[in-house]
This record gives structure tokens, C-alpha cells and sequence, in this order.
């Protein structure tokens, strides 16, 4: 069953946004660490161990071979062009000598076939993703990859630098511009751009400059409009089921090698080093700003509600490079990610993207991105982006055309399927993204949950269910019986589909779980897509040796969480009220941070929190009055909120045990519930 745990001081009401984290390849000691890292899986037993792959999954995979144009190489020309040079290692370390990203781990990809156990599109994108070092892009325009799952660049000026994305890590930004500096004149940063919010384009700052550099204005950071609030509110009020999702997502504890994680389609892996978050000094809020930057000339096309809630595409007319930032990649891309978010328009998406080609491609030789390897030459500059547009615009309008005539998300995800023109363009395949749940999440955006089948409208909850489901097919013993039978002739979705009621029904039957895992682990070896790969091995590990019951992974870690605004916090504090402790309750709390010259009025009534900014309520139950500092530091597990009263940095005017009694009434989450098991 699903669980959490209340709380009764400050510090454990915020630790679920600073969760210990712990390295999944190979147990080390937990630390602060990159937000996809999960604790080591259970030692693997030899009874447990990966299967290999069965007739059915080989003969599939093999299909592959004949649909694609696999003696089309001219992506691995591109992600050759312009090499410079390789790092001295492909792995990268922290201060305390722990791996924090290694290639290494991918040796075995060397192979030029795939493996029965992987299919032979998604082989293809691990070996180009595999291609790392420094490259030249264009005159005065260099790009690292392959220190993590993003791209990082370098864009030379008259006296310095500009780094546009500096990774997840600081460990691997400091690594990569280390490679850079090792081959190319050593000059200062002067300006650091992130293109949008997500984690691994922004987390890896500090590793490239210092906070004293920026204060003292000899390094701008430079960001798209509303950057810093999503920046840090993503994954924060559904952190805790979205970050439980990612291990299915990124497979953060699935072995490298040829039956378990070789490529998530948008890169290798995720980093798992330092994050940190440097607010920008300059915002970009007008559609196509300008900037010069130590001569360097800069147009930004902002892309609100893309790849990212803020985002935006950068021009370098001195160069014609057009930086894409995610919004056009070697792969179809997320409308929803199989971690959970907002769902993002496909319509809108589109538009963007023929902004683009209109305002940039007749006057771009190379369109580059923050994953993946550029493209050459403007006349395939052009059609990159132009078919990318119509991927988007294809994926909107057919699905909403197949809702119209009444078919329901899953009728809509088996029926759509690209044309030709656009299917066989290696960057359109279903890598990271699918044609498959990207039809659902627009179905979702523009109708939601529902199907419209009413016996679909208040089904019974998943283990109720599953008992009867059981029942129905008259037992536990004939449901795995006609299961082994379906296995056998690799109808493994439909023995996923029937085992799934099997285990919920009963948790305790191994041979169920064993069965289910086994159909998982094939569909997985069948997947395209790098992320459902992950999804279906994770799952049947998961089956196999049980939940790790230690650590977890966190999307926020110390940098973003002292950027949380108050409103920020309080709505989090809102939505773990735990309603059965809160029932009949009222409190009202004043809240006072000399430091921002901000008051809230915090309230309970109706079992609901609410707060109001810049108010003081009458005749509070309590006062309390500290720092931003220092709630930073509660919340952060430096210290706890009984030490920073005793020290005398919080003030509480009144009823002290109204500000405890609050606390205890929030849940905590548990960083490790269940998901292929009830």
C-alpha cells in the first residue's frame, strides 16, 4: 500500500526536498547528489539475473533491420565533424574520489550489431550518443558532448567566453571545460546562458564560475523569462511521485550492458554529481532580444511552453549558427514524459519551430541543439527543422482528428503512425519520446483523464479490482497457466496486462511476479524508445529482487531548494496537510523575515492552509520571526528549528505549540512506494 509518514518539526517537514541520494551503480556512501540517482539495486542473484532474449522478441527486433535505412551514416559523419579532441578519461569524479559520470560503462557498445536483447534503432542512437569529446562547430563555435546527457557550449569572444548550458553537474562542467581550455586559449567566462529550466542545462554552474565572479559582474548569467520560477517550483509540488517515477523513466538502477540500460535516447545517462543554481542577472522577456556580448552578437527567440515552460532558442548571426536549445533534437521528444509534468503543446511547439525555420534557416550552415550532434550545411539546416515542425504539428492534429471521431487515448495511440516521408528521418523515431504517449498526452491536454466510457468513470481502485479480475478468470493457477501459454507465443502486452491483476491481487504469488517480470524484460529488449526500455527492465527488477528500501532521488537539491520563494514554500507545506489530523482545527500564524521585508499571515480553516503576503493576521496564535538564511538552513537538515530558537535567530511571539502543532499535521512522503506491486 501506498504510505506516508507525518512529522512534527520544520526540518522534516521540508526533507522531502532534500532527499539523500545515493549512487546506483554501485552503492556508494549516500551524499547531495544529481536529482536521477537512486541507490544501488539489490545485489543480483543468480536465480534473479536478466533472461536472455526469447524467439519472438529476436524475430521483432530483427524487423527493424529491413524498415530502416540503416546504410544512411551520414549522422555519424556529422557527430565526427569537427573533432578536436578527447578527454584524457571518460570518467569524472567528485573531491571525495567518487564516480560521478564514466562512458566507460558503455564500452560494450562497440559492438557494430545489436544484440538480440536491443533493438537495432536504439543500438544505433547509443553508438552516436556514445561519440564524445570537443568539437568545432563553426568559426569560433565549439561544443562538448558526451560528459552527460546534455551539451555543453563554447562560444568564443574578443576577450572571453560564453558557455551556453553548463550541465547537470559541476563536476562534469568543470571536466568539460577543462577539455575545452586543454586544446583552446584559456580565456575567462563572461557569460553563462541557460536556454531553459530543466536541471541538466542549468545544474552544473558553479563549475564554470564563481558566485564572486557574477556578484562582481564579471560574469553575466543569462535566462529566458520566468527561468527561475520553474527552475525551482518543477517537480517540487509532485517531486516526491515524480522523482519515484524517474527511476522507471531513466532505469537509474538498471545494469549497463546489453540486457539492461545502453541509452535513454536523449544521451547516455544523467551525471550524478553537485547541482547547483545560480540565479541569472539578465533576463531575456522580449520575443527576439538582442545582445552583444564581448563582441559577440546574440538573438534569443523566446519558446514559452515548448520542450520547457521557459525556454528559448539562441541566433549567432556573426557565425549563422542557430542553437535550437530541446526544441528540435535527434529524436521525437516528450508532449508528456513518462515521469509525470504539465503536458506541453504539441500546437504551439510547431509554431515555434516554423518561427525558426522562417526568421533563421535561410541564413543558418549549422542548427545545433543541448543533446545530441549539430547538423551541417542550410539546406538540411532547413529541412531538419521543417520536418521537426510537421513531427509536432502531425502528432496534434491527427490525434485530435482521431478524438473527434470518438476513439479513445489508447484506439488513438495504436492507430496513429507517421507518414513515410516522416517516419524514416532517423530524428524523428521514437527515441526519448513516442508517437504512442505523445497521442495520449494530447488527448489528455485537450480532454483529460476520462474516455468518455462510463463504465470507465469510477472503476474500482487497483487491488479491489485485481481480486475480482482474478476471480472472474477463475483463479490465480488458470490465470498463470493460460499466462505461461500467451508468454509462450510472445503475446507479452497481454501478459503484462493479466499478470499486473495476478500480482495485485496477490503480492505473495512469486510465480506471478517471476512471469510478469519475464514479459516486461522482453518488451523491453523490443522497445525503440531508450525510456520505455528503462521503464519495462526497471519494472521487472523491480519484481525480481523488490524496492530498494534505502535513500531515493530528489529534484531539488540544496541550490534550488534556498532559491524556493516563501509562497513557494508555503503552497508545498498546503499540499501535505494530512486532513484527518487537521479536522476541526484552526491556527493562525504571522510570519516575519526581516531580510526579504516580506509578512505572511499563515492560516488553517477548513482543513486547508492558506497564507497571505504581505498581511499580518489579528490576533495571531503566534508570531515567528527569522531569516530567509536561516529557514534555508532548517529546511536544508543544518540545523533544526528547536536549535534555532535556542540560538535565538527564530523569534516565536505567543503560543509556541501552535507552530509544532502545524508541523505534526504534515505528511511526509516516502521516497520509495510501490509501483509494480501494490
Amino acid at each position: 500500500m501506498r504510505r506516508s509518514l507525518s512529522v512534527s518539526i520544520l526540518c522534516a517537514s521540508l526533507a522531502t526536498l532534500h532527499c539523500s541520494r545515493q549512487r546506483a551503480a554501485d552503492g556508494d556512501e549516500s551524499s547531495t547528489r544529481h536529482p536521477l540517482v537512486a541507490t544501488a539495486a539489490a545485489a543480483e542473484q543468480p536465480s534473479l539475473a536478466p533472461k536472455d532474449a526469447t524467439d519472438a522478441t529476436m524475430k521483432a527486433n530483427a524487423a527493424y533491420l529491413s524498415m530502416l535505412p540503416f546504410s544512411d551514416r551520414q549522422d555519424f559523419d556529422d557527430a565526427q565533424r569537427g573533432f578536436v579532441a578527447k578527454p584524457t578519461s571518460s570518467v569524472v569524479k567528485d573531491k571525495s574520489g567518487r564516480v560521478v559520470w564514466s562512458l566507460e560503462d558503455y564500452a560494450f557498445e562497440q559492438a557494430a550489431e545489436a544484440p538480440p536483447t536491443v533493438k537495432p534503432s536504439l543500438w544505433r542512437q547509443a553508438q552516436l550518443n556514445r561519440i564524445s569529446g570537443l568539437f568545432k562547430v563553426a568559426d569560433r563555435v565549439y561544443q562538448v558532448r558526451g560528459f552527460d546527457i546534455s551539451n555543453t557550449d563554447v562560444i568564443e569572444g574578443n576577450t572571453g567566453i560564453i558557455i551556453v548550458d553548463p550541465l547537470i553537474s559541476t563536476e562534469t562542467a568543470k571536466a568539460a571545460l577543462d577539455l575545452y581550455y586543454a586544446n583552446r586559449p584559456k580565456k575567462p567566462v563572461v557569460a553563462v546562458i541557460y536556454t531553459h529550466s530543466h536541471g541538466d542545462h542549468y545544474g552544473g554552474a558553479l563549475g564554470v564560475v564563481s558566485r564572486v565572479d557574477v556578484a562582481a559582474k564579471k560574469t553575466q548569467i543569462l535566462a529566458p523569462e520566468g527561468f527561475l520560477e520553474h527552475a525551482v517550483s518543477e517537480n517540487v509540488y509532485a517531486g516526491n511521485a515524480m522523482n519515484r517515477r524517474g527511476e522507471y523513466q531513466y532505469g537509474v538502477t538498471l545494469p549497463r550492458g546489453p540486457k539492461g540500460a545502453v541509452d535513454i535516447g536523449l544521451g547516455k545517462a544523467t551525471s550524478t554529481g553537485t547541482i547547483s543554481l545560480i540565479p541569472p542577472t539578465d533576463v531575456i522577456v522580449k520575443a527576439h532580444d538582442k545582445r552583444t556580448i564581448d563582441g559577440v552578437e546574440l538573438e534569443f527567440q523566446l519558446t514559452p511552453g515548448t520542450e520547457a515552460p521557459a525556454e528559448m532558442n539562441i541566433y549567432f548571426p556573426q557565425f549563422r549558427v542557430l542553437c535550437v536549445a530541446e526544441n528540435a533534437t535527434h529524436t521525437l521528444h516528450n508532449l508528456l514524459t513518462l515521469r509525470g509534468a504539465l503536458v506541453r503543446d504539441a500546437k504551439v511547439w510547431s509554431s515555434y519551430l516554423d518561427e525558426a525555420l522562417v526568421r533563421y534557416g535561410g541564413r543558418s550552415d549549422v542548427v545545433m541543439a543541448q543533446h545530441h550532434w549539430p547538423t551541417f550545411g542550410q539546406p538540411r539546416v532547413s529541412r531538419f527543422l521543417a520536418d521537426q515542425r510537421d513531427l509536432y504539428r502531425y502528432i496534434h492534429d491527427q490525434s485530435l482528428r482521431l478524438l473527434n471521431q470518438g476513439y479513445t487515448p489508447m484506439e488513438i495511440a495504436e492507430k496513429i503512425q507517421l507518414p513515410k516521408s516522416l517516419a524514416t528521418r532517423w530524428y524523428n523515431r521514437d527515441y526519448y519520446g513516442s508517437m504512442s504517449h505523445d497521442s495520449r498526452a494530447v488527448y489528455q491536454r485537450y480532454l483529460g483523464f476520462y474516455d468518455g466510457n462510463p463504465s470507465d468513470l469510477n472503476p474500482l481502485p487497483p487491488e479491489e479490482g485485481a481480486r475480482k479480475y482474478v476471480e472472474y478468470m477463475g483463479g490465480e493457477k488458470a490465470v498463470l497457466d493460460r499466462a505461461q501459454k500467451d508468454f509462450a507465443a510472445g503475446n507479452y502486452r497481454w501478459v503484462a496486462e493479466v499478470l499486473k491483476h495476478a500480482v495485485f491481487a496477490d503480492p505473495a504469488n512469486t510465480a506471478a511476479k517471476a512471469l510478469l517480470a519475464d514479459a516486461l524484460e522482453q518488451l523491453g529488449y523490443q522497445a525503440e524508445n531508450g525510456t520505455w526500455r528503462s521503464v519495462y527492465l526497471k519494472g521487472a527488477l523491480e519484481l525480481r529482487q523488490g524496492v530498494p528500501k534505502q535513500g531515493g532521488i530528489s529534484t531539488s537539491g540544496v541550490e534550488t531548494l534556498s532559491a524556493l520563494t516563501m509562497p513557494m514554500n508555503f503552497d508545498y507545506m498546503a499540499l501535505r496537510l494530512d486532513p484527518q489530523k487537521v479536522e476541526g482545527k484552526r491556527l493562525s500564524l504571522n510570519w516575519v523575515f526581516p531580510d526579504l521585508k516580506k509578512k505572511y499571515g499563515l492560516y488553517l480553516s477548513n482543513s486547508t492552509l492558506n497564507y497571505r503576503e504581505g498581511a499580518e493576521l489579528p490576533n495571531p496564535d503566534a508570531t515567528i520571526t527569522l531569516s530567509k538564511s536561516t529557514w534555508d538552513a532548517i529546511a536544508e537538515k543544518k540545523t533544526t528549528l528547536p536549535g534555532e530558537i535556542d540560538a535565538g535567530r527564530v523569534q516565536i511571539a505567543g503560543n509556541r505549540t501552535k507552530v509544532t502543532d502545524l508541523f505534526a499535521m504534515l505528511d511526509d512522503f516516502d521516497p520509495r512506494f510501490d509501483i509494480v506491486t501494490p
